[in-house]
């Protein structure tokens, strides 16, 4: 738009010389290009619209910084005022003629228009004017050292941000280490198979088990902590994530492991384990065959069990298997030995064979219990039977009914020494238990029996219910099943070796 307005002027200029070649129109002409050239002077600061130019020769050698002070634009102001949308009572009235809008109407328009105008100008635009120092109140020089200031205040500001959020932990976040107070106490340490735990009202929302390893973190939706921050601090102690949030720390025990270490098969749940070895009677010394090692949890409690001095023949058929449950042996018995500075006994043999043709294996064996989770015992129990014990128990562990039955029609058609004492299911239920608290976060109070309902409102007004510890026994409790329960893992079915 400027060009072409520049470009009229010139053509016009050569024109208006052309007509002042004649004498008689000389003076007029000439008067007329002077204005014409002060209009092309305005026309180009006009186009520009940025910055004032300075006429004062003698400032030209210094220029003066830019004046943040705005001017608003009036002819921007005018192009936005006349875009704006209508609103519904203007496309009405405008419809109608003048005379037929009542002063009702007309009142209403008023400041709705006004209104309108407000939001559709929104904050004015500007146009920098120029200042010289003296109108502006700090020098040049002052000015420029805050702006550097400033700027290198903000990159170090992003800097360390980034920084912060690189390493993904910062001081706030780090923990001190301090040295055993209580004898036989352990720090953690680089290797140890550890839990980390997130509780919200009395219940576990966040659970991971791991192996605290250098130069590694642990994540989670709550934040990450480093394991460099991990070791050398106690076990069961509060870590705070790089958002803030505590997570618990602390060293997992063999229930732990055996329910969160890698798997192949299904393992024999605790509940069901602890039993097991009730009913076989398993104590130190003990000579214990395992058929089916699994993922290795029943080996690790049948290890456990028979300590040091005893013996575990852990047989599996599948190689796949056989690895798993060696390679979880192995790691317990590392992070055991990082935590209790002694080893744990290395007392379970793991053999990869199929026990109804692996008689060779047994000879000149014997066993005080056997344990067998396979899907058809009744196949392995004329190989496994004669080297049982007088007396001892055989127990298997069957996931299904179906598997109970065909058990005891082989019992029922094989000529063994054996007696079924008992088929059992382990139940577990867990329980919610805690003081009942109201929505407002207080806690609840018992109600005296025998009151009406104003005497009891004036009693619990005049006790202190508001206090965050109330007296023992003032606050009633609320238990009800947990909603998540452990439902049915299998059938355990004791048999025990006779002697005619």
């Amino acid at each position: 738009m400027a060009a072409h307005r520049t470009f009229g002027g010139l053509l016009l200029m050569h024109r208006l010389t052309q007509v002042c070649t004649s004498n008689s129109g000389h003076h007029r002409c000439m008067n007329l290009l002077r204005e014409v050239i002060d209009r092309k002077s305005k026309l180009r600061f006009f186009s520009t619209g940025s910055v004032n130019c300075n006429d004062d020769d003698g400032n030209k050698s210094d220029p003066s910084p830019v004046d943040t002070r705005m001017t608003p634009s009036p002819r921007h102001a005018l192009l936005s005022r006349r875009r704006r949308p209508l609103s519904p009572l203007e496309r009405i009235s405008s419809l109608l003629p003048q005379e037929a809008l009542s002063p009702e109407v007309e009142q209403l328009r008023e400041p709705e228009e006004n209104m309108a105008d407000q939001k559709e100008l929104g904050p004015p635009e500007f146009t920098v004017t120029q200042s010289t120092k003296e109108e502006s109140g700090c020098p040049e020089s002052h000015t420029a050292e805050e702006a550097k200031s400033k700027e290198e205040d903000s990159v170090t500001h992003h800097t360390s941000d980034a920084a912060a959020e690189g390493s993904m932990s910062g001081t706030e976040f780090r923990h001190e280490q301090r040295m055993p107070t209580l004898p036989g106490e352990t720090l953690l340490v680089f290797g140890e198979v550890l839990v980390a735990e997130y509780h919200k009202k009395g219940k576990a929302e966040f659970t991971k088990m791991f192996q605290l390893q250098t130069r590694t973190r642990l994540d989670s939706s709550w934040g990450i902590i480093l394991h460099d921050d991990i070791a050398g601090q106690p076990a069961g102690c509060f870590m705070k994530t790089s958002r803030g949030v505590p997570i618990l720390i602390r060293r997992a025990s063999l229930e732990d492991y055996v329910l969160f270490m890698k798997r192949g098969p299904a393992i024999a749940y605790p509940k069901d384990a602890g039993i097991m070895l009730m009913m076989m009677d398993v104590t130190q010394g003990d000579c214990v065959l395992e058929s089916g090692s699994g993922s290795g949890a029943m080996s690790l409690f049948l290890s456990r069990a028979v300590g040091s001095s005893g013996r575990v023949l852990s047989v599996e058929v599948r190689e796949d298997h056989h690895r798993r449950a060696l390679k979880n042996y192995q790691r317990w018995r590392t992070s055991w030995a990082l935590r209790r500075g002694q080893e744990w006994p290395d007392n379970v043999e793991f053999v990869r064979a199929d026990l109804c043709t692996a008689s060779s294996l047994l000879a000149g064996r014997g066993f005080n219990a056997v344990a067998l989770d396979l899907i058809h015992p009744h196949l392995v129990l004329p190989t496994v039977i004669p080297h049982l014990h007088p007396g001892g128990v055989c127990v298997a562990y069957l996931a299904n009914v179906t598997q109970v039955i065909d058990l005891l029609e082989g019992l029922r058609c094989l000529p063994l020494p054996l007696l079924c004492e008992r088929i059992i299911e382990v139940p577990l239920r867990k329980w919610l238990v805690g003081p009942a608290i109201q929505k407002d976060g207080q806690y609840c109070v018992r109600k005296a029996p025998g009151m009406d309902d104003n005497q009891q409102e004036n009693d619990a007004s005049n006790q202190d219910v508001k206090e965050e510890h109330p007296a023992f026994g003032h606050v009633p409790y609320i238990a009800r099943p947990h909603p998540e329960q452990l439902s049915h893992t299998a059938f355990l079915v004791k048999l025990r070796k006779c002697v005619e």
